[in-house]
C-alpha cells in the first residue's frame, strides 16, 4: 500500500485491525450479528475512499468521500455498541475508536475542501 495517500493508508490499516477483531470475535466470543455489521461498515469505509481516488467528477469524489464519512461513523456506533455489550474490552475498543475518529477528522476535512 502506497504511504503517499495518508487517507488511503489510514484506512487500509484500519480496515486490516477491523478484520482481526471480527476473527477474533468470531472464533473466540462466537459473536456473528454485530462482527458482521462492524466488518462490513469499517471495510467499507477504506473501498470508498478508493472509489473516490477514481472519481470521474468532483461531484462524484465528494459523493464517495461522504460515504467514507459515514461509514466512519457506523463503524464508531458498531465499536462503541461492542464495547460497551462487554465483547470488546476497553483497550481494543479504545485503540479502534480513536483510530476510527482519526479517520473521520480527515475525511470530513477533505470533503469540507472539496465543497469550496
Amino acid at each position: 500500500m502506497k504511504s503517499d495517500n495518508i487517507v488511503r493508508s489510514k484506512s487500509y490499516a484500519f480496515s486490516l485491525n477491523i478484520i482481526k477483531i471480527y476473527q477474533d470475535l468470531t472464533k473466540d466470543k462466537k459473536e456473528f450479528i454485530l462482527s458482521k455489521q462492524l466488518i462490513r461498515s469499517g471495510t467499507s469505509i477504506g473501498a470508498n475512499i478508493e472509489e473516490a481516488i477514481g472519481a470521474q467528477s468532483k461531484n462524484d469524489f465528494i459523493s464517495k468521500m461522504s460515504i467514507s464519512y459515514k461509514e466512519a461513523r457506523e463503524t464508531l456506533y458498531w465499536l462503541q455498541l461492542l464495547s460497551d455489550s462487554g465483547f470488546l474490552n476497553k483497550e481494543q475498543s479504545g485503540t479502534l475508536m480513536c483510530e476510527c475518529e482519526e479517520l473521520l477528522k480527515i475525511l470530513g476535512s477533505i470533503i469540507k475542501t472539496s465543497r469550496s
